[in-house]
């Protein structure tokens, strides 16, 4: 029998080598993303290693997909569920970019930490808003749900596979064959001809909902490897001739600790698709909506430090407004350096960040301690808590970078309500919140610590 973290780690294997064969480049990002790891081991030897073991990171991959409907949504959380994968976090895109992007969307990832180490592949799910007025008026959105409604992006038979590995949590070495090859080949990019009108209508609009709505199937979008160092990847990939986007998204680069997500990817790259014009004639065309993302994660932050995090994001915007791309690189590493703690102790003392604690010895702790001391003492070590998640502002901001066109938005028109709740009806899932999981590990490391009497107390 086939357990469900080896059918995860399959899939994601699975899915990049297809990704590979239909977007080189992504291969080209994958050997440069481990000749910067192998190098960052090399000169830092285990402190490489401070947020996951070089053959977690190596191995680890994310990917993002783009849905067109609550059911297509549903049946998507089926087929993740199988992989032992849960929707995280409810992101809302609408209002992180500038540009048209009509989705908000979800993480199904592994949540249990012992998962996480297996295999900590994610899945970036987006679904379109097709009710949003600011993008759709009456006419235009009937047509697009009739179009999507008239849509099969699973086979039942996949379905029914998926319904059984989430049960049994395993399959059958041939079931889960089937499974797998049933599951990839619906993420590959289909040859069916995409009728140039339609998507054109849509792509007025946005580009991401004529990604989406414009064709009769739904293909990995991007798939993303983890690198070490981001800044020097991004320069590699430079130097090979691969155009990357203007900017890195999310924390500057400082001397600091690394805090939750940096991410970058190359410009999206002209693909050959057949094209249907209105005369019924069928002939080569070209799309731009693939692109190869590539990230960096650091320490998660509890709500105080995203706070702190949101407020300097802010400030860097109103400091950096017309200056150059590097002004605003230096403008931020200031403003991160007098808004941020340099250390990591220093985000632990001001409860800033997460932190796994982890006994040095065999003794029993003494009672009634606090960990600040206990750590003083040495009696125990605090190792930050991986940042599994993603920020709205950087995943639109990787999305707007790669679109030609800023598609248009009635802002006088209000928005459809979209949130956690909805997305947790649609799916019949729990959706998991990301503060939560990694309070709930902290926590855990807390309670396994021995203590000599008393009880152990998260007091700083």
């Amino acid at each position: 029998m086939i357990p469900q973290w080896q059918l995860r780690a399959a899939f994601a294997q699975r899915l990049s080598d297809m990704y590979g064969r239909e977007v080189p480049a992504y291969t080209t990002l994958v050997e440069v993303s481990h000749e910067v790891n192998e190098d960052v081991l090399r000169q830092l030897g285990a402190d490489a290693e401070r947020f996951g073991s070089i053959s977690r990171v190596t191995a680890e991959r994310h990917g993002a997909i783009r849905l067109g409907t609550p059911r297509e949504l549903h049946q998507a959380g089926r087929i993740f569920g199988a992989l032992g994968m849960h929707p995280v976090g409810f992101y809302d895109l609408r209002s992180a970019a500038s540009s048209a992007v009509p989705v908000v969307s979800t993480a199904f990832r592994p949540i249990e930490a012992e998962e996480l180490a297996r295999n900590p592949f994610r899945m970036f799910t987006s679904v379109l808003t097709t009710d949003d007025p600011r993008f759709f008026d009456a006419d235009l959105r009937a047509r697009l749900e009739t179009f999507l409604s008239e849509r099969r992006l699973f086979p039942p038979e996949l379905l029914d596979l998926a319904d059984v590995a989430e049960r049994d949590r395993q399959l059958s070495e041939a079931d889960a064959e089937r499974f797998l090859d049933l599951a990839v080949r619906s993420f590959e990019l289909s040859p069916e001809p995409i009728d140039r009108a339609w998507y054109e209508e849509l792509e007025k609009v946005s580009a991401v909902a004529a990604d989406i709505g414009g064709v009769r199937s739904t293909h990995v979008n991007h798939l993303t490897p983890r690198v070490l160092d981001i800044d020097e990847l991004y320069r590699r990939m430079s130097d090979r001739g691969i155009r990357m986007i203007d900017a890195i998204q999310g924390p500057p680069r400082w001397d600091g600790p690394d805090v939750l997500l940096r991410q970058t990817s190359f410009r999206a790259l002209s693909e050959p698709r057949m094209m249907r014009h209105p005369d019924g004639s069928v002939a080569p065309g070209a799309l731009r909506v693939r692109f190869g993302e590539v990230e960096a994660r650091g320490i998660a932050l509890t709500p105080a430090g995203r706070s702190r995090y949101d407020a300097l994001l802010e400030e860097i915007d109103e400091r950096a407004a017309g200056r150059s791309a590097a002004e605003r690189d230096e403008i931020a590493r200031k403003v991160w350096e007098e808004g941020f703690p340099a250390t990591e102790r220093g985000l632990l003392d001001h409860d800033l960040a997460y932190f796994a604690f982890r006994q040095t010895g065999s003794a029993p702790l003494p009672p009634a301690a606090r960990l600040t001391d206990l750590l003083g003492q040495g009696l125990i070590s605090a190792e930050p808590i991986t940042y599994e998640d993603f920020l709205p502002r950087s995943a639109a901001g990787i999305f707007q970078s790669n679109l030609s066109d800023e598609g248009t938005r009635d802002d006088g028109q209000s928005a459809a309500h979209y949130d956690a709740e909805w997305l947790a009806a649609t799916l019949q899932r729990h959706v998991h919140d990301p503060f939560a999981l990694y309070d709930q590990q902290q926590e855990r490391s807390v309670r396994q610590l021995t203590w000599a009497a008393g009880s152990p107390t998260l007091e700083t």
